[in-house]
C-alpha cells in the first residue's frame, strides 16, 4: 500500500464508545489486484456488537438534546476533515477494494457530500400544525430520530454505504453501530479516526469489525434497544434481517439487488449514449448495485452502438487500481471472478455471441486471481441467467428489440426495480416511458444518477426506504402527533 500522509488513519481494531477496541483473534485484508496482505484487523464477536449497542443506548440522550445546528457544526467538521484527507481515504480504499484509485477519491467526495448535505438538512426536519376539531384544543406534529440505528454496509463502496447511513441517522438525532464487510474494514475505521477527530461524542459512532456475519448481523437485527436496521447488500440477505427484525418490529431501510435495463431507443444520440453506458456499466469494474445489467438496443442502430461501444472500451486500462492510468480494477475476490466467468460460459452455452474479449495487458504487480476482462455480448435474450442475474462485472450483454412496448415489458420482467437508463430525444417517449418503467431510479440520457441530494433506492424485491434527499432523512425519524387540550 503507498505511504499515507496521516498514518494514524490506517486502524486495525473495531471502535466502540469511543475507543479501540482489540480482539485476540485476528484475520487479514487483503489487496485484491495483488493477493498481497495489507493488515490484520481485529476479529470481534458478538459480545462486542453488543457492547457497541449498549454505547450508543448510553449516549443517545445527550446526543439527541442537541439542537439540529449543534449536531450539524459536529457534522461539518467531520465533512471537512473526510475532504482533507481525501488522498489517504481514497488509497485505504483502493488497497482494500480495488477501484481505481481517481474513483476512490471520487467516492470519498460523494460520501463526504452526504455528511455535508444531512448536516444542513437535519436543521429542515420541520413538523405541522393541524387546524383542531374544536376550539380547545391545539394539534402539532413533531418529529424525533427513532433512537439506536445498527447497519451493515458492502464492500463495493466502503466509504460513501457508510457515510450516506451515518449521516442521516447523526443528523436525525440518532445514535449508530456499523458492522462494514469484513473484506473492505479500513475505510470504515478511517472514517471512525475522522469522527473522533470532529469532536463526535463517544458512543454516538461505533464500528464492530468481524467474521461472523451471520450470528453479527442477528445481534444487530433483533436486540431489543435497536430501533432500526438500515442495509445494503444482496437481495437474499436484506430478506433474512426483515424476518429477524419482525419480531420487534423495527424499522427497515433495505437497498437489495437491481438488474438495471439500459435501453436505446432509435432515435437516441448515439454518442451520448455510448458514454453513459460506459460510466453506468464499467464503473468500479460493474460492481455496484445500479450498473446496467440489460443493454436493451434498438434493432436498427444495434451495429453502430455495439461498434461505437467496444471502441471506447478498448481505450479502458485494467490493472491495479494504484497505477497511474487505470480504469479497470480487479473484482472483490475470486469468487466473484468464477461467478462472472460461469455466467458469460453459461451465455454462450445458450446461444449468445462473445462478439468482444478485452485483451489489455495487465499492469505490472499484480494477481490475475480477480481480474476479468471487459466482455461484450450480443444476441443475448432476457430469459438467459447473465440478464436474470446481478452480473456485479464488466460484461455487456446486448439483447435487440423492435418496438417501444415490447421493450419496456422486457425490461420490467424481473423481480428487481432498482435502477434503469434510457436514451431517446423524443421528449413523449420520455414521460411514457419514465411512467411506464418499474424501478426506484431512473437515468434519462444520463448514465450516472446518484448525488446527495436525491433520494436512492427501489422498488419490488430491490428493497424499500430512501437515502439522501429529505426522504432519507425523514426514514430515520418517528412522527409524533401532540393533542393539547382544555386551551379555553
Amino acid at each position: 500500500m503507498q505511504k499515507l500522509s496521516q498514518p494514524s488513519l490506517l486502524k486495525t481494531t473495531s471502535y466502540i464508545n469511543g475507543q479501540w477496541q482489540a480482539s485476540p483473534e485476528q484475520f487479514a485484508v487483503l489487496n485484491p489486484a495483488t493477493d498481497e496482505v495489507i493488515t490484520k484487523v481485529a476479529d470481534a464477536g458478538v459480545e462486542l456488537v453488543e457492547k457497541a449497542i449498549a454505547a450508543a443506548v448510553q449516549a443517545l440522550p445527550k446526543w439527541q438534546g442537541l439542537s439540529a445546528n449543534e449536531r450539524a457544526t459536529l457534522l461539518k467538521r467531520w465533512y471537512e476533515l473526510i475532504m482533507q484527507h481525501q488522498n489517504d481515504l481514497a488509497i485505504l480504499l483502493t488497497s482494500e477494494q480495488g477501484k481505481p484509485l481517481t474513483e476512490a477519491a471520487g467516492e470519498i467526495a460523494y460520501g463526504a457530500s452526504y455528511i455535508e448535505w444531512f448536516s444542513e438538512e437535519g436543521k429542515r426536519a420541520y413538523g405541522d400544525v393541524i387546524p383542531a376539531p374544536s376550539s380547545d384544543k391545539h394539534i402539532s406534529v413533531v418529529k424525533q430520530g427513532v433512537g439506536v440505528v445498527t447497519a451493515i454496509t458492502p464492500w463495493n463502496f466502503p466509504n460513501a454505504m457508510i457515510a450516506r447511513k451515518a449521516a442521516a441517522a447523526l443528523a436525525a438525532g440518532c445514535t449508530f453501530v456499523v458492522r462494514p464487510s469484513e473484506l473492505t474494514p479500513l475505510s470504515a475505521l478511517a472514517l471512525a479516526e475522522l469522527a473522533e477527530q470532529a469532536g463526535i461524542p463517544a458512543g454516538v459512532f461505533n464500528v464492530v469489525i468481524g467474521l461472523d456475519a451471520p450470528a453479527m448481523g442477528k445481534v444487530l437485527s433483533q436486540h431489543k434497544d435497536v430501533a432500526k436496521v438500515s442495509f445494503t447488500g444482496s437481495t437474499a440477505v436484506g430478506k433474512l434481517l426483515a424476518k429477524q427484525s419482525a419480531d420487534s418490529v423495527k424499522k427497515l431501510s433495505l437497498e437489495l439487488g437491481g438488474n438495471a435495463p439500459f435501453i436505446v431507443f432509435d432515435d437516441a444520440d448515439i454518442d451520448a449514449a455510448v458514454k453513459g453506458a460506459i460510466a453506468a456499466k464499467f464503473r468500479n469494474a460493474g460492481q455496484t448495485c445500479v450498473c446496467a445489467n440489460r443493454f436493451f438496443v434498438h434493432e436498427s442502430i444495434e451495429t453502430e452502438f455495439t461498434n461505437k461501444l467496444i471502441a471506447a472500451i478498448k481505450v479502458l486500462k485494467i490493472g491495479n487500481g494504484l497505477s497511474a492510468g487505470v480504469n479497470l480494477g480487479p473484482l472483490i475476490d475470486p469468487k466473484a471472478k468464477a461467478k462472472v466467468d460461469s455466467l458469460i460460459e453459461q451465455a454462450v452455452a445458450d446461444g449468445a455471441q462473445l462478439h468482444y474479449k478485452g485483451e489489455s495487458e495487465l499492469v505490472v504487480n499484480v494477481s490475475e486471481t480477480s481480474f476479468v476482462q471487459p466482455h461484450v455480448l450480443t444476441q443475448v435474450t432476457n430469459e438467459m441467467s447473465i440478464a436474470q442475474q446481478e452480473v456485479f462485472g464488466p460484461v455487456v450483454s446486448i439483447i435487440s428489440f423492435h418496438d417501444e412496448a415490447t421493450v419496456i415489458k422486457q425490461a420490467n420482467d424481473t423481480d428487481y426495480g432498482l435502477a434503469g437508463y434510457f436514451y431517446t430525444e423524443n421528449l413523449k417517449r420520455v414521460f411514457r416511458v419514465a411512467k411506464a418503467l418499474d424501478f426506484g431510479m431512473l437515468g434519462i440520457n444520463e448514465g450516472i444518477i446518484s448525488n446527495a441530494a436525491a433520494p436512492f433506492g427501489g422498488v419490488k424485491q430491490s428493497g424499500y426506504g430512501r437515502e439522501g434527499s429529505k426522504y432519507g432523512l425523514e426514514d430515520y425519524m418517528s412522527i409524533k402527533y401532540l393533542c393539547f387540550g382544555g386551551l379555553i
